[in-house]
């Protein structure tokens, strides 16, 4: 399970939707499968059908990480126009299996779909993402 708060989905929303039509990266930080920071970074390919996060955004992120003592949970990207399921080449290039990877569709721009999966050594498992309210515990 990984757990944001609705604060978090909303950034990676907005993130996506500024990125559009390319597809957006982040990078999400925390612990014991709980979000705390999402880091919305580039898409050094600025492509709609793939993304390579800019390698030093990540060095940057992966670095605060670090100094905060947080962990990478969550590996993000948006798919402009199919669904929010890792594509053959999310699969091909998944690098960090104990990432969970989180897909958000704007295939229908009102009603975006996010997804969490793990991917390790080529399989997709969907993995529960609870969102929760801002202030509330949980």
């Amino acid at each position: 399970m990984l757990r944001i708060d609705d604060d978090q989905y909303q950034a990676l929303v907005a993130h996506a939707r500024a990125e559009y039509p390319n597809e957006a990266c982040a990078l999400l930080a925390g612990r014991d499968g709980s979000a705390e920071r999402v880091y919305a970074l580039p898409n050094a390919e600025a492509s709609p059908t793939f993304y390579v996060v800019e390698p030093k955004a990540q060095l940057r992120a992966m670095t605060e990480m670090d100094d905060l003592g947080l962990d990478l949970v969550g590996i993000f990207h948006s798919h402009v126009a199919t669904e929010a399921y890792p594509s053959r080449t999310d699969v091909e290039l998944a690098a960090y299996p104990d990432a969970v990877y989180l897909i958000l569709s704007l295939a229908d721009q009102d009603a975006p779909v996010l997804r969490a999966f793990r991917i390790r050594d080529g399989r997709v498992d969907e993995v529960e993402l609870e969102r929760r309210t801002a202030g509330v515990a949980g």
